[in-house]
């Protein structure tokens, strides 16, 4: 074999192991392990929680940050503020929301106020973050 030819497939098999092992450590990083904060949001939001808040609520955003990252993607949130913050919008009004923030179960009870997120997962059979 010539050593032109040797050096072309060297190359190609090194472009080869590359292009796998690029492919396979890329692989890895996307399987992402949810915080626990994560898990709680994403249960409650499958066993039918609902958190009714508004987003001039200075209690609504400390529940949203027991939750971390996890409040602006899995939380199930429903705003009830109209834009300009001066009213009620129309689902929290037929839904008979009278403060926030307010968490409705799929029972039909609900609780008012900060929730401690171990009492939010003992409502909805979900683990608590330690």
């Amino acid at each position: 074999m010539k050593p032109k030819t040797k050096i072309i497939i060297a190359v190609v098999l090194g472009i080869l192991i590359l292009g796998f092992t690029s492919f396979f450590i890329r692989s890895k990083d996307s399987v992402k392990i949810p915080t626990p904060q994560e898990a709680l949001a994403q249960c409650l939001k499958d066993n039918g929680a609902k958190f009714y808040g508004t987003f001039w609520c200075p209690h609504c955003q400390k529940q949203k940050q027991m939750f971390g990252r996890s409040a602006s993607k899995l939380l199930p949130y429903i705003e009830c503020s109209t834009p300009d913050g001066k009213g009620q919008l129309q689902i929290c009004t037929d839904n008979q929301i009278e403060g926030y923030p307010t968490w409705e179960f799929l029972d039909g009870s609900r609780l008012t106020g900060e929730i401690p997120l171990s009492t939010l997962a003992d409502k909805t059979g979900c683990v608590a973050p330690n």
